[in-house]
């Protein structure tokens, strides 16, 4: 008997085969949650195949596909950045030793 986890990953490599797109974008923990949405639909004799399940576009909304994320915008701090003539303390980085202050120090 293979490992649950495993039969997830094969699972999941058959939907993202049917939905031709790249294994890392397929969630295996909401098709774990989505094979209860599966079962009970089985049950009623709508569906026998867990794979055209996940796959069918009325089911999108069980998150089997994760989204695409927004890349990491880097914060400028410099007060005016089109003239700053170094990089080093152009962007915020949370171990930079410049001290982040809201009030004016006399």
């Amino acid at each position: 008997m293979q490992e649950p986890y495993a039969v997830l990953m094969d699972l999941g490599d058959a939907i993202a085969d049917e939905l031709a797109l790249p294994v890392d974008r397929i969630s295996l923990e909401m098709i774990y949650r989505g094979l209860y949405h599966f079962s009970v639909a089985h049950q009623k004799g709508l569906t026998d195949d867990p794979i055209k399940y996940f796959a069918a576009p009325e089911n999108r909304d069980l998150g089997v596909v994760k989204s695409i994320r927004k890349s990491r915008v880097r914060l400028i701090i410099a007060p005016f950045p089109d003239r700053q003539k170094n990089e080093e303390d152009f962007f915020f980085s949370p171990n930079s030793q410049i001290p982040l202050t809201t009030t004016i120090s006399a």
